[in-house]
């Protein structure tokens, strides 16, 4: 007989793959259609839409997802008190209470392992931790400004963890997960993830008229601050993609100019936190999105509270996407043969006891590759 262990992990999965169709993307072609007006009717602000818990994104980007949860204090298997575990439907707790969600984690909150194929995941951790482990026995740990970038390239399964590592006070949480599709050449390219540690991901800063800027360069390139290598066949690898991941934060009542890219550029700015944005003379409600054009300059003016954007950019790839649960590809083919490549081979098994693993409390920031490389980062 199967251990329970085992059918909880069964479980997940299937849940995980129900939940994941609900926000299936049809077939589609890319966003790249020639735009039959002249470039000079065309407004800076092509759309502004609310911000739900998924945000939409425009190609080469799949999806991206706001996390904050405040979660308290943690317990010694650093999870929150069982009492707080009450009244959630846990294994599927995505609704907000006492400050926080479980999401998929049973004891600790978080992400117990589960496939991909065909993309790539970018974790833009902010403040909190996060334990890493995969199918291919890497692990790793990361928080407080850092970024795992991961290739999931033919499939793997992985965790992500949010281990409550502070006893003694509560454990804010705030990280972006975004999806950033793959072309079709690159879809069944080896796994590959890569660690971008906070302290090698510059810090754009200008003072403009006694006022702060500032912009963490993650993907691209802001004047003479270049972002860390991707991961080589991501598709922010070729500079000529114009890929770009930038946070930025612009003090009440400053101005900034965003810079134009090429024409054809995907762009699109989340104003995630703060009372008021303007683009140029365009007022963005907070918590709204707006698509603009990737062409021209414009001027980002906070409001009476700080401004924080992310921005995220790049020529889209332009190609059918077909994406069912945790896998993106382009024919419905390919999709039937990744879940039955999954069924076969579960992408290489599950090295961990636990579906859901956390490493030590008092185990520092570090990444083990499965290559045999390690990085101790304290």
């Amino acid at each position: 007989m199967k251990s329970d262990k085992s059918k909880s992990r069964r479980n997940f999965i299937q849940k995980l793959f129900v939940a994941g169709s609900g926000m299936a993307l049809a077939a589609k072609t890319g966003f790249a259609s020639e735009n039959t007006k002249p470039m000079n009717e065309e407004p800076t602000v092509k759309r502004i839409k609310p911000l739900g818990f998924q945000w939409e994104t425009q190609d080469p980007f799949l999806f991206c997802v706001h996390h904050e949860d405040f979660f308290p204090k943690g317990e010694e298997n650093m999870g929150p008190p069982k009492e707080l575990l009450k009244g959630r439907q846990i294994g599927q707790d995505f609704m907000i209470k006492d400050g926080f969600r479980m999401y998929h984690g049973q004891e600790v909150p978080g992400f117990p392992g589960h496939p991909h194929r065909g993309f790539e995941t970018i974790t833009v951790v902010r403040k909190g931790f996060v334990d890493h482990s995969d199918s291919q026995g890497a692990s790793g740990r990361y928080g407080n400004g850092d970024v795992q970038w991961m290739t999931a390239g033919k499939g793997l399964q992985h965790a992500e963890m949010f281990p409550l590592i502070h006893k003694d006070k509560d454990n804010t949480m705030e990280l972006f997960q975004i999806w950033l599709n793959l072309p079709r050449k690159n879809k069944m390219v080896e796994p590959h993830f890569k660690m971008l540690w906070g302290e090698s991901i510059p810090d754009y800063k200008k003072d403009i008229n006694g006022k702060n800027v500032r912009v963490e360069v993650i993907a691209g390139k802001l004047e003479n601050h270049q972002a860390p290598a991707p991961p080589p066949n991501s598709w922010a690898a070729d500079q000529s993609n114009e890929l770009a991941i930038w946070n930025i934060k612009i003090e009440a009542g400053g101005k900034w100019t965003l810079p134009k890219a090429s024409s054809g550029v995907n762009r699109s700015l989340y104003f995630y936190k703060g009372d008021q944005l303007l683009l140029d003379e365009t007022k963005v409600p907070n918590y709204h999105a707006a698509d603009i054009r990737g062409d021209v300059s414009v001027t980002l003016t906070a409001g009476a509270e700080d401004a924080h954007i992310l921005v995220l950019q790049g020529k889209p790839i332009a190609e059918p996407v077909v994406q069912h649960g945790p896998f993106v590809m382009n024919t419905k083919e390919e999709i039937q043969q990744a879940f039955y490549d999954y069924q076969q081979t579960r992408f290489g098994g599950w090295p961990w006891v636990s579906p859901g693993p956390v490493h030590g409390r008092t185990k520092g920031r570090f990444a083990y590759h499965a290559d045999g490389r390690k990085e101790e980062k304290g």
